[in-house]
């Protein structure tokens, strides 16, 4: 995240109104909710796990157990469980 001085691109009577409320601290500016990206889109995270998840329902459909998803996946479990058993 790159920081910007206040002074440079906000007016002078909108900095003088924030200078009340954080006098010479750092301020966060979260961007719109509809800009907003969820978690490990950006990163590709997001769409690995989907994948991942949806290779583990089409073998257990197919008949592979739970436990020997467990060591092919390197999850627990109770991981797999959740996987499997929810609806998607």
């Amino acid at each position: 995240m790159k920081y910007i001085n206040a002074d440079v691109v906000l007016p002078d009577h909108l900095l003088k109104e924030l200078q009340q409320y954080v006098p010479g601290g750092m301020l966060y500016v979260p961007k719109p909710a509809g800009l907003r990206k969820k978690w490990g889109e950006k990163s590709g995270s997001r769409l690995y796990l989907s994948r991942r998840n949806d290779e583990i329902r089409q073998k257990f459909s197919v008949g592979t157990s739970i436990d020997q998803l467990s060591d092919q996946f390197c999850l627990s479990y109770d991981s797999i469980k959740k996987i499997v058993y929810s609806k998607k």
